[in-house]
């Protein structure tokens, strides 16, 4: 059941931080941009404020949004 509730909150984190960046991604991509957020955004930040999951929200919602910027801006580069 702990797998299932880091995939949930991971695909929460992801939608926030596409929505933070208007970024229409599908819920794989939210699962994923959530999961590599909060790593990113943990190991950038550090694990303050409240925790889900074993995430802590703040930085893992900075983390998702860092990851869809690069991602969309990837995105954009290749099919050009």
């Amino acid at each position: 059941m702990s797998f299932i509730w880091t995939l949930i909150i991971g695909a929460i984190i992801g939608a926030i931080g596409g929505a933070i960046t208007s970024t229409s991604m599908g819920w794989i991509a939210n699962i994923a941009a959530g999961l590599v957020g909060s790593w990113l955004g943990e190991k950038l930040l550090g694990s303050w404020g409240p925790h889900m999951a074993d995430m802590a929200i703040f930085p893992s919602i900075i983390g998702a949004v860092i990851v869809v910027v690069v991602v969309s801006w990837l995105m954009t580069k290749m099919s050009n």
